[in-house]
């Protein structure tokens, strides 16, 4: 058996390497990846922008609470994204949303309105005036985040703080016995520490079965984009990440083209997701009623899985009936813009060190909170 650690982390996502990096500075830490590459069913095939039209007021805190990390990362973490506006636009029936999402977001970051004029100037992309888009708000300072370059990071990180990632290491079987979590994998390797982290994104209840663990009820759901060739003679520099009012498209420029996602939600088991391709033509349909653009043949096409709790908000703690059991799971789609506050909250709940981010409580994270009878 591989010398004890003082902390497994059970998963290789973003979720897991994120905080195995901040926790490796005051303990041994080992994750342990299902797959021979770390991100590979969600973190690394996300289309990702750090912005505030993602989730709630909690999502939003730990999104504010991230940005300091984004706009100055570490020196050893490289460029990990570059600045993008954010651009959310309404036709005349969607104003009303449009106002709610305003006042919600601008409690965040300082937003621009635009009208039908100052959209087709941000996004000449885009339909504007009757039957399009009437009016937007737009955040000059979104980021677009490099998910390869984020996970990266935190590796290296983690590695430089002594601690360790084991690829192919597929859970099997784990049990608690005199006061630590031992893991087996397929491979038949075992592993033992005082405190497991669950972070296994879609499998994460699964994770917490083969421990005995209550699961939280967690949802996987699947995600496509297409990659496609924009209008001859657009510029894409400049362009903006958009994104429809209600949760129906969003594109962006990608590597010389344009990518598209439908904003589907379809529930899946965990798996390795495949796209759809009901969902592929849906998001060049929406192209076509959205913006100027008629992709007439798409480029690429790939899925990825989102994993929700029952409240859509992240569950961060200890399990309350199993010692040293902690979950860090359910980050849905917002899992690598608030990556850098997840692995400092963690390194609070685990640690007992002061809590550092503001509007986020304990509890609100809690996974207890899914099992509580209501007052």
């Amino acid at each position: 058996m591989p010398a004890p650690s003082d902390i497994l982390v059970i998963g290789g996502g973003i979720a897991g390497l994120s905080a195995a990096a901040a926790l490796s500075e005051r303990a041994s830490v080992t994750v342990l990846e299902a797959e021979e590459q770390i991100g590979f069913h969600s973190s690394g095939r996300s289309a990702t922008m750090l912005h505030y039209a993602l989730g709630d007021r909690l999502v939003r805190a730990l999104t504010l609470a991230s940005r300091p990390f984004f706009d100055e990362p570490p020196a050893t973490f490289g460029d990990v994204g570059h600045r993008m506006p954010v651009l959310v636009y309404a036709r005349e029936d969607e104003l009303g949303g449009l106002e709610e999402l305003d006042a919600e977001i601008s409690r965040f970051v300082r937003l621009e309105r635009l009208d039908a004029k100052a959209i087709h100037d941000l996004c000449p992309l885009l339909r504007v005036g009757p039957g399009g888009a009437v009016a937007g708000i737009a955040d000059r300072n979104g980021i677009r985040i490099d998910p390869h370059a984020l996970l990266q990071g935190n590796l290296r990180r983690l590695r430089d703080r002594g601690g360790q990632l084991l690829t192919g290491q597929r859970v099997s079987a784990i049990t608690r016995q005199e006061g630590a979590w031992e893991v087996v994998t397929g491979e038949g390797d075992r592993f033992s520490a005082p405190i497991l982290v669950n972070a296994a994104g879609a499998w994460a209840d699964v994770v917490a079965e083969l421990a005995g663990v209550r699961p939280i009820g967690l949802s996987p759901k699947r995600r496509t984009i297409i990659t496609f060739d924009a209008p001859p003679g657009t510029r894409l520099d400049g362009l903006p990440f958009a994104k429809t009012v209600g949760d129906e498209l969003y594109f962006a420029p990608e590597s010389g083209r344009l990518f598209a996602s439908p904003m589907d939600e379809v529930p899946s088991d965990p798996c390795d997701a495949q796209p759809d391709e009901y969902e592929v033509a849906l998001a060049a349909h929406r192209m076509g009623e959205r913006t100027i653009v008629k992709v007439a043949r798409i480029h690429s096409k790939w899925a990825g899985l989102r994993t929700f709790t029952p409240d859509r908000h992240p569950a961060a703690g200890f399990a309350e009936e199993a010692d040293g059991f902690f979950w860090l799971a359910g980050q849905g789609g917002f899992g690598l813009q608030t990556s850098p506050a997840m692995a400092a909250i963690t390194v609070a709940l685990i640690t007992g060190e002061q809590w550092s981010v503001n509007d986020v409580s304990a509890e609100a994270l809690s996974p207890g909170r899914f099992f509580r009878q209501p007052a």
